[in-house]
């Protein structure tokens, strides 16, 4: 068995570059793999390798000056759900491309169980999903508002136009995967003028670890090949539904025509029938990728080619 980890803090790097080429080495060394991002901000990572590995790194990442109290989001899994190592700068390691966004300034943390009571309270309170919609297509917490949006850059615009549907005085609670996300767009939010702001520290993941994932409807969708995760195990039923039948399903694939790779929902009938495209269109295309109805459901790793600011590999789209 092997574990899964997803970890961020917002400590002030002095010399990202120097940081991360020290980071990679040491990564690299110890044989894990995932995703790490290093910025003058602060880290954002996750990685996967055996307990041992991930204890090591636990270790090491502790014995660093300014991060002895990052937390860590812990999963199992039968495999590592990465394929390589990947440790390098940017710019912020979760973008929103928003000057002056203090995470210290941000909501208030509510741990998983006064989460839990504020929605059992009956208080009266808006509550919203800050990911992005494929995302929350396949699992959200019951009541929540699901922008629309596709990038986490995106959420500015559709705060400016959600801002007359949410009273400033309302209670806002807000919630993301793991937590960084709610670090900056709740301080967004104060400063255009809520000032009841709350965020899920340790965000789904820890939730479902301490709570059970009560009043989660859905799976958790996470950024490597598991793609999506368990969280309220007691409704493991999909809320989504196959873009090809119309049938219940929570699997994402990316469609076979190379010139598309549309990452959509589709249920293993569905893969069969359009020889894992996602239209008649595309499963006429002289481009289109042999389908293999045993791997289907594996995620094309060979076909991502860039990785984008929301921590997400994401898939080739056409231009």
């Amino acid at each position: 068995m092997y574990e899964v980890i997803l970890y961020y803090n917002f400590t002030p790097v002095e010399d990202p570059e120097t940081f991360c080429k020290k980071h990679k080495k040491w990564l690299k060394k110890s044989g894990l793999k995932g995703r790490v991002y290093i910025s003058k901000e602060g880290i954002n990572g996750t990685l996967g390798g055996t307990p041992e590995q991930i204890q090591n790194y636990r270790n090491y990442l502790w014995g660093i000056d300014g991060f002895e109290n990052s937390e860590f989001k812990t999963d199992e899994h039968d495999a590592i759900p990465f394929a390589k190592l990947v440790c390098k700068v940017r710019d912020e390691i979760v973008a929103i491309y928003e000057e002056g966004l203090d995470p210290k300034e941000g909501g208030r943390y509510l741990p998983p169980s006064e989460w839990k009571k504020m929605m059992e309270s009956g208080e009266d309170y808006v509550m919203i999903d800050v990911r992005n919609n494929y995302e929350s297509k396949v699992g959200h917490f019951e009541g929540a508002i699901t922008p629309n949006v596709e990038n986490f850059y995106d959420f500015p615009k559709w705060l400016e136009e959600a801002e007359e549907e949410i009273p400033k005085d309302k209670k806002v609670l807000m919630y993301c995967t793991g937590g960084i996300r709610c670090e900056k767009f709740s301080v967004l939010m104060k400063k255009k003028g809520w000032d009841d702001v709350n965020q899920l520290h340790g965000g789904i993941l820890k939730y479902a670890k301490e709570e059970g994932g009560k009043y989660f409807k859905g799976k958790c969708f996470v950024f490597d090949d598991r793609l999506v995760v368990p969280v309220n195990k007691e409704t493991l039923q999909p809320i989504a539904r196959c873009e090809i039948t119309g049938k219940p399903a929570d699997s994402y694939i990316n469609c076979a025509n190379m010139e598309c790779n549309k990452l959509f929902i589709s249920s293993e009938e569905g893969a069969q029938i359009m020889d894992g495209c996602c239209s008649v269109e595309c499963k006429q295309s002289e481009y289109k990728r042999p389908f293999d109805p045993n791997n289907a459901f594996r995620p094309f790793r060979k076909w991502y080619n860039y990785f984008d600011d929301d921590f997400k590999e994401r898939p080739l789209q056409k231009q």
